[in-house]
């Protein structure tokens, strides 16, 4: 029998995977007539005027709402679209987007997705530089330089830097410069740059930080689990590998790449290759730093991913008890951060799965008394954009 957690993870499944894959149709947006005698900068200002105070007067769709830029529109970037247009009462605003690809691009992949499905929303685009989604109007602009982005024109507090370019304080700064207040990276960060992974070390977040990073996709599934299996049982030592989905860093056919083994066809071959993710669960949990280390197989399918951790433990334990001390958290603390699976699933099973990790338990093992085995599957795009979505959140939510 599924556990609690599994069920609650999967409630969107009965209703159809479009509506699962956060493809909802949504109320929340309103649609307004054209003003064609407005600059197209004066009519997104207008979307986004803040309700308050004495506003018979005034029109808007939201009510003193964090404005936010989404630097790159690629698969981070657009999932980031979707997972934020699905919720409701949301403290952010979407309302500008940098990408070279054009309107007409930006609009048809948003829509269309290989992997997600259609999205069940009004896309469209809006002239030359701007699309509609469900009528709620979102300006894009095309500059590869962040610089000359026009955030301080559009009052932007916070760009999502999605490119997987701009991941040191240097690169993020120049939002900075160009007039946003902060910056979200979706990457893990470069230098000094603060770390947050959700359900781990994001309450200790403060607004003082200006430029921040949600980490990688593999660091948000394995620290939440990781967590636990420290605070139970104490973590000594361990290594672990993730079978990652391929993405765009790969080829397509083999052809030039820094990384050897990446310049190799990705849909073709397995192909192993570094990922700093598990040296990286120190920046959120400092008392594992130098426990922990690992590599990444990169596999022939598009999306999910799964992470395999082996760990020596202090304490002698089996492995009911460590699924257990999952399936406590999962209902608890880690509610919508971890879940556990009881069914016997593969890959396909945890597509569009909203939490950042899901525990195999029938593949958890205890070697001895303190070697403990851990398998946790996870949606590498869309979870991680469901926290990317919940650490901007947690940013507005702090504003000061």
């Amino acid at each position: 029998m599924a556990s609690a957690a599994l069920s609650s993870l999967q409630v969107g499944c009965s209703k159809g995977f479009s509506e699962f894959s956060g493809l909802r149709s949504s109320s929340s947006a309103l649609s307004f007539p054209k003003r064609s005698n407005d600059d197209f900068v004066s009519f997104v200002a207008f979307q986004t005027s803040v309700v308050g105070g004495d506003n018979k007067n005034k029109r808007g769709v939201v009510e003193a709402k964090l404005k936010v830029a989404i630097n790159g529109f690629g698969r981070i970037g657009r999932n980031f679209l979707r997972c934020w247009h699905g919720r409701k009462d949301s403290p952010l605003d979407v309302i500008a987007i940098n990408d070279t690809g054009g309107v007409k691009q930006a609009s048809h992949l948003l829509k269309y997705d290989s992997t997600l499905g259609i999205f069940d929303a009004d896309v469209k685009p809006v002239g030359t530089d701007g699309i509609s989604v469900d009528g709620k109007v979102i300006q894009v602009v095309s500059d590869r330089n962040p610089a000359n982005l026009p955030w301080k024109e559009l009052g932007i507090d916070l760009v999502i830097e999605g490119t997987g370019v701009f991941v040191d304080r240097d690169g993020a700064g120049k939002h900075i410069q160009a007039g946003a207040k902060k910056v979200l990276i979706t990457a893990p960060g470069k230098g000094d740059i603060p770390t947050y992974v959700v359900g781990v070390n994001a309450d200790d977040y403060s607004h003082d930080d200006t430029i921040i990073s949600n980490a990688s996709c593999t660091t948000n599934c394995l620290a939440p689990f990781v967590k636990v299996l420290d605070q139970k049982f104490g973590i000594i030592k361990g290594t672990m590998t993730t079978t990652h989905s391929y993405t765009g860093d790969q080829r397509l056919l083999d052809a030039s790449h820094r990384d050897l083994r990446r310049a190799r066809a990705a849909a073709l071959n397995i192909v192993p290759t570094s990922t700093g993710a598990a040296k990286a669960v120190a920046l959120v949990l400092p008392q594992l730093k130098g426990k922990l280390n690992g590599i990444a197989l990169r596999v022939p399918t598009p999306n999910v991913s799964v992470v395999d951790l082996v760990v020596q433990v202090e304490k002698k334990t089996f492995a009911e008890e460590v699924n257990a001390a999952f399936r406590e958290s999962a209902d608890n603390e880690l509610k919508g951060i971890l879940a556990v699976c009881d069914e016997p699933l593969v890959s396909v099973d945890f597509r569009c799965s909203d939490v950042s990790s899901t525990v195999d338990s029938s593949l958890t093992m205890v070697m001895g008394d303190d070697m403990v085995k851990v398998i946790a599957w996870y949606d590498n795009e869309w979870g991680y954009s469901q926290r990317v979505v919940d650490l901007a959140d947690i940013v507005a939510n702090n504003w000061k």
